[in-house]
């Protein structure tokens, strides 16, 4: 019979095993649930991406269901809120306090995708390009050291990085709806 700890480290396994979400051109599909901020796929933040790499790309299609307008939310003032995309917690700190990511929006019937960074809790962000529902994107981040850059389809901006010396693991962040309203329906987004 099985130890406790076995027990544990199998149901674990077992979890991984059946969370496999890649669609059959190796996508791995992210869904937020009305009334959820979060995608589900926390457990990429532990065994996602290389996370002491200082440069990582993407390839992204949004599906339709991340379109929403203005009426679809509790107030109209959060229609401009950057929703997040995918990225990187930064500093040695919280996600919240410092990282960087592409960050995303509708926009009638389109997304604009956007540079998003967290210096010591300040947002910032610049707008990179419009994509639509089903066309795949190539997007890029790196962290060099005073500078993030991220590309859209080879579109590239910059922000400042607060922390040049700094090089240790980094943790991934996935797809996440808000500001300060949840998902007004059910969205899937698919990276690989």
């Amino acid at each position: 019979m099985l130890g406790l700890k076995a027990s544990k480290v199998l149901f674990i396994l077992l979890i991984l095993i059946s969370c496999n979400k890649e669609d059959e051109n190796g996508y791995r599909v992210y869904t937020i649930d009305r009334g959820n901020h979060y995608s589900d796929g926390p457990i990429d933040k532990l065994f996602g991406n290389d996370n002491k790499a200082t440069s990582w790309e993407w390839e992204v299609i949004f599906e339709p269901s991340c379109i929403y307008s203005e009426s679809d939310l509790f107030n109209l003032s959060n229609y401009l809120d950057v929703n997040k995309l995918i990225g990187f917690s930064d500093c040695d700190r919280h996600h919240s306090q410092y990282s960087c990511r592409v960050g995303w929006r509708a926009s009638g019937d389109s997304i604009e995708l956007l540079i998003y960074k967290r210096d010591d809790n300040n947002i910032g962000f610049k707008s990179l390009k419009k994509v639509y529902p089903e066309q795949i994107i190539n997007v890029t981040l790196d962290f060099k050291d005073t500078t993030y850059i991220s590309c859209i389809d080879g579109i590239c901006d910059t922000l400042d990085r607060p922390c040049p010396d700094w090089s240790g693991r980094k943790y991934s962040l996935f797809p996440f709806f808000g500001g300060q309203e949840t998902a007004p329906h059910k969205m899937k987004i698919r990276i690989k």
